[in-house]
C-alpha cells in the first residue's frame, strides 16, 4: 500500500525556520522524483521545490530560492523540506508529491500527502 505521510509543520513566527518531513512506503523512493507543493484556500496548488533523481540537482520556486532546501534520503524513505526565514506568504498547506514515469511516457505514478499546515504569524 502506498503511503506518504508528512510530518513537522506548525505555527511559527516570522523568520523562524521548520522542517518538513515526508516518510514514504510502498514502493522505492530512488525510482521516483519527489517535491513539495504548497496550497492556500482558493487558489491553485503551486510547486515549491523538486528534486528528478538522487543525483540530480534540485529545483525551488523563486518565491522560496535561498530559504528553503529539499533533501531525500532513498535508505531511510523520506523527503524533507528544511525552509528558513519564513514569511507570512509561505504560510499554506504543504503536500509532499512522489511520480514516476516510464521511459516512453505511456505509465505514470503519481503519489500525493495528505498535507501539513504552516501558518507563519507576523
Amino acid at each position: 500500500q502506498v503511503q506518504l505521510v508528512e510530518s513537522g509543520g506548525g505555527l511559527v513566527q516570522v523568520g523562524s525556520s521548520l522542517k518538513l518531513s515526508c516518510t514514504v512506503s510502498g514502493f522505492t523512493l530512488e525510482d521516483y522524483a519527489v517535491g513539495w507543493f504548497r496550497q492556500v484556500p482558493g487558489k491553485e496548488r503551486e510547486g515549491v521545490s523538486c528534486n528528478s533523481c538522487t543525483d540530480c540537482g534540485s529545483h525551488y520556486a523563486d518565491s522560496v530560492k535561498g530559504r528553503f532546501t529539499i533533501a531525500r534520503d532513498n535508505v531511510k524513505r523520506t523527503v524533507s523540506l528544511q525552509m528558513n526565514s519564513l514569511k507570512p506568504e509561505d504560510t499554506a498547506v504543504y503536500y509532499c508529491n512522489a511520480k514516476w514515469i516510464s521511459g516512453n511516457g505511456d505509465t505514470s505514478y503519481d503519489y500525493w500527502g495528505q498535507g501539513t499546515q504552516v501558518t507563519v504569524s507576523s
